[in-house]
């Protein structure tokens, strides 16, 4: 067991796990921490708590010291700095002429780098721009090109459930989705009804997937021959999370009729599986194979910098 802190440096963002020693920390304090980048200042999220070994990456870097009001100021300045450079550094990008939208400005607690954030179609030559910034800011000058979902991230803005959009909220890592979720967790395969503000698929269809995924695997495909108390049929639907299906049957007389059962009350003969295209799927093909190109190439999001 070792005792930690859990700080974050950005909300939403990911929380990290750092050693407080001697140190009495409670909710909603600012720290300052030892980092691979040098101080940086973040608000306790985690007080005082004793973790398992496994769950700790190690080594873990040290709280420093409980934030002073000099160092509440100090954060207060630089994000007082940001702001101006925010415009410096678009007047400079209009001068240059480069294609391309800032969209965030971060400077470091200890004033060792600026970042600056943008977006773009492609690769910038930004070579002039950094050796610009470098002259008025006299630091290192670092700019990341983050993705779509990045973007939207720092933008903020609410989903079409009403809410805030996740990754504005608590989601703290951005994780892999797919169109194969949306298929097995029976959604509308309109791009419009499964994509996010970011223009990609939601982060939200990972929320559940795994509970689909593990039901799935006791479950019949559509298609599968099956045996139950009324005799042999056909399965025609799957409710996932019920774990119930529905069979085509026939009758004494030949006429076929359909009727629910749960999954424990039916056996699999034959699970093979009726390949049926989904009217939505079918009338949206080109746009949803766009999707998921865009999905499998969006490889530039810059997400958390490491602790």
């Amino acid at each position: 067991m070792k005792d930690i802190v859990g700080v974050r440096f950005k909300k939403p963002g990911k929380v990290y796990f750092f050693d407080p020693g001697d140190l009495t920390i409670t909710n909603k304090d600012f720290v300052i921490v030892e980092t691979s980048q040098g101080e940086e200042y973040g608000e306790v999220v985690i007080a005082n708590r004793s973790v398992v070994d496994k769950k700790i990456v190690a080594p873990l870097k040290k709280v420093i010291r409980i934030a002073t009001k000099k160092d509440k100021n100090h954060y207060e300045e630089n994000k007082k700095k940001e702001k101006e450079a925010f415009e410096i550094c678009q007047k400079k990008i209009r001068e240059h002429k480069l294609e391309m939208t800032l969209t965030d400005v971060e400077f470091k607690f200890d004033n060792s780098k600026v970042l600056f954030y943008f977006t773009a179609d492609g690769r910038i030559d930004f070579r002039d721009l950094v050796k610009d910034l470098a002259t008025i800011f006299k630091t290192r000058i670092e700019l990341r090109q983050i993705g779509v979902r990045d973007e939207v991230k720092r933008i903020g803005g609410n989903g079409i459930c009403g809410r805030e959009l996740c990754c504005c909220s608590f989601l703290g890592n951005f994780e892999t989705v797919s169109i194969k979720m949306a298929k097995e967790q029976n959604m509308s395969l309109n791009p419009s009804k499964i994509s996010g503000n970011c223009g990609r698929l939601m982060c939200c269809l990972k929320y559940e997937q795994d509970v689909y995924e593990e039901k799935l695997k006791k479950l019949p495909k559509i298609g599968a021959i099956v045996k139950t108390e009324d005799g042999e049929g056909i399965v025609d639907s799957v409710e996932t999370l019920k774990e119930r299906v529905r069979v085509k049957l026939k009758d004494s007389e030949g006429e076929y009729y359909y009727k629910r059962f749960e999954g424990d009350d039916i056996k699999i003969i034959k699970n093979t599986s009726e390949q049926k295209v989904d009217p939505e799927e079918k009338k949206h093909m080109k746009e949803l194979e766009e999707l998921e190109k865009l999905e499998k190439s969006d490889k530039n999001s810059v997400g958390e910098d490491e602790i």
